[in-house]
């Protein structure tokens, strides 16, 4: 090998080695970045067909996948270098009125989400029970005539948003919210505690259902989580 042949191969080498560190101390660092993120999504609670044939499998893994975990990255960024780094979600949340419009929608996003998520689940019972069929049935006066009035506050809320079964000073309530608000933050008209929710952003249904809401939201009662929904009572 002359003088020249070597200088090439030393320069190949070197270029080869410095691509090499490159990419693995930026991998590197973008797991540990995104392990320090103050704000993570949970790992699902079922398979993404689990829901099936309710919800169907693309959009859990499109509306989870993509959609939840964007608001969590864009929280992660909305928050960094500001006072809202070192809260819980729920403080956030429940001051937003001081958030920017960035970390509003965001947070909201990640915490209706994550909520969304817990309150649905494989079918298990077409009905609650116990302490919440009896708070259902002593506010509306029966289930069905909660899911009538649930479905018309999903139905009606205008464009983007969700639908929601609060508590409030020991009494159940339900209403709507637009984007991603919730009946925690300050700002919402619907105040209480969140016990049921509802995604009705298109992105949530429009797959399967198209522009027929009002069909997704009959399905959704087949894949509604009592259980989760009976210990959010309790703790409201």
């Amino acid at each position: 090998m002359n003088r020249t042949d070597f200088l090439k191969t030393l320069a190949g080498s070197t270029f080869a080695v410095e691509a090499l560190t490159e990419q693995t101390f930026a991998g590197s660092s973008f797991a540990i970045n995104a392990e320090m993120a103050p704000f993570k999504q949970a790992p699902l609670p079922y398979d993404f067909g689990a829901l099936e044939p309710s919800i169907d499998k693309m959009t859990m893994e499109i509306h989870y996948g993509k959609h939840h975990a964007t608001y969590v990255k864009n929280l992660n960024d909305a928050v960094k270098g500001t006072e809202f780094e070192k809260k819980s979600l729920d403080e956030i949340i429940k001051s937003i009125g001081k958030a920017p419009a960035a970390i509003r929608n965001n947070g909201g996003g990640h915490w209706n989400h994550t909520f969304f998520w817990e309150v649905m689940g494989p079918k298990k019972s077409a009905a609650p029970t116990g302490a919440v069929a009896d708070a259902i049935n002593g506010q509306f006066g029966s289930l069905d005539k909660f899911k009538e009035e649930f479905a018309k506050a999903a139905t009606t809320r205008f464009g983007s948003g969700w639908a929601w079964l609060v508590a409030k000073d020991g009494k159940l309530a339900v209403g709507s919210t637009p984007n991603q608000d919730n009946p925690l933050m300050d700002i919402s008209e619907l105040k209480g505690t969140p016990i049921l929710g509802l995604d009705v952003w298109e992105h949530a249904y429009y797959l399967h259902y198209q522009n027929k809401r009002p069909d997704y939201i009959k399905a959704f009662w087949d894949v509604v989580n009592w259980e989760k929904v009976a210990e959010n009572m309790k703790k409201a």
